[in-house]
């Protein structure tokens, strides 16, 4: 049960690893088009067609329907990755249970954007966690972890390649580890309690820069966000107009600060101060305009430092 490109290098171990995977579950086709006219099937549905594997794609999870086309299948076990909540009609079903892979070291970052809030947040380190599905998200007792050391200049991309392949393997290792305790593996509980940090669905308005954090504070923000959903500032003009301006990559600077949000530049680079310093603007994109360098943007702009950011 899947549906991002996160969950098909799952599904791909499975398959190429000898596994029966009787059917797949993922979420209805998504209009896109400028008039939603077109459907276009997820990155697993994609995946289970060119493989022969079939298909279920339910609207809601306790359609009843759905509920006996899935118990017909018999399976044995079911995994889920990037997939949604389900209801213990489901996640109970196979005689050995459902187990999730979740892109963190759980219990820290449950949530819809486990990779993004690690970066943001400036981790050093986060993991791919297989625990067994119970009634509250996020929360069931854990099988298996291992871990994925962030570098200091990896973007969200990076960390999110690497969790998935990760996740492909541990899931196999978790199955493994199933099988061998006849469903019953050696499990133990989540932590609760204080210090845990969540991981909830991110918005446009999540990705919007304060200019007013710490220069660390940006940096990983930005790398948190590239180069999808990308995080955002609001450039102003001298006469007042505003326009969107995505940022996908700075770098640290050792230069004090002037009043958050100022620009400062030369003919080659872009600055703009954060709270304690001044971070260099290495790659960004206007509205309406495709992804480039500072100096393309420079070259395209007069009197920048006449502009702020909000």
């Amino acid at each position: 049960m899947g549906t991002p490109e996160f969950a098909v290098e799952t599904l791909r171990s499975l398959v190429e690893d000898g596994y029966h995977v009787v059917a797949v579950v993922t979420q209805p086709d998504k209009p896109v088009g400028r008039h939603g006219s077109v459907l276009q099937p997820s990155p697993v549905k994609q995946y289970a067609l060119e493989h022969q594997l079939p298909v279920l794609q339910p609207e809601k999870m306790k359609d009843s329907a759905f509920v006996e086309a899935l118990r017909a299948y018999n399976a044995n076990l079911q995994v889920v990755v990037a997939f949604r909540m389900l209801p213990e009609v489901i996640w109970a079903m196979p005689c050995y249970g459902t187990f999730n892979v979740h892109a963190s070291l759980l219990p820290q970052y449950r949530g819809a954007a486990p990779i993004n809030w690690a970066v943001i947040n400036g981790e050093i380190r986060t993991g791919v966690t297989t625990f067994f599905l119970d009634h509250e998200i996020d929360t069931g007792r854990m099988i298996l972890q291992q871990p994925f050391d962030i570098p200091d200049d990896a973007d969200v991309e990076y960390v999110y390649d690497g969790l998935m392949h990760l996740g492909a393997d541990l899931c196999l290792r978790t199955i493994e580890t199933i099988i061998a305790a006849d469903g019953h593996p050696d499990s133990i509980p989540q932590g609760a309690g204080e210090g845990l940090k969540p991981a909830p669905k991110i918005f446009k308005d999540t990705c919007m820069i304060d200019w007013h954090l710490t220069c660390k504070q940006v940096y990983d923000f930005v790398r948190g966000l590239s180069p999808y959903p990308g995080a955002w500032t609001t450039l102003m003009t001298p006469d007042g107009h505003e326009t969107v301006l995505k940022v996908f990559k700075t770098t640290k600077l050792n230069l004090p600060p002037t009043s958050p949000g100022s620009i400062t530049a030369d003919k080659h680079h872009l600055r703009i101060s954060c709270s304690d310093g001044q971070l260099q603007i290495d790659s960004l994109q206007l509205s309406g305009k495709k992804r480039m360098d500072a100096q393309a943007f420079l070259n395209g702009v007069k009197d920048i430092e006449k502009y702020s950011v909000l």
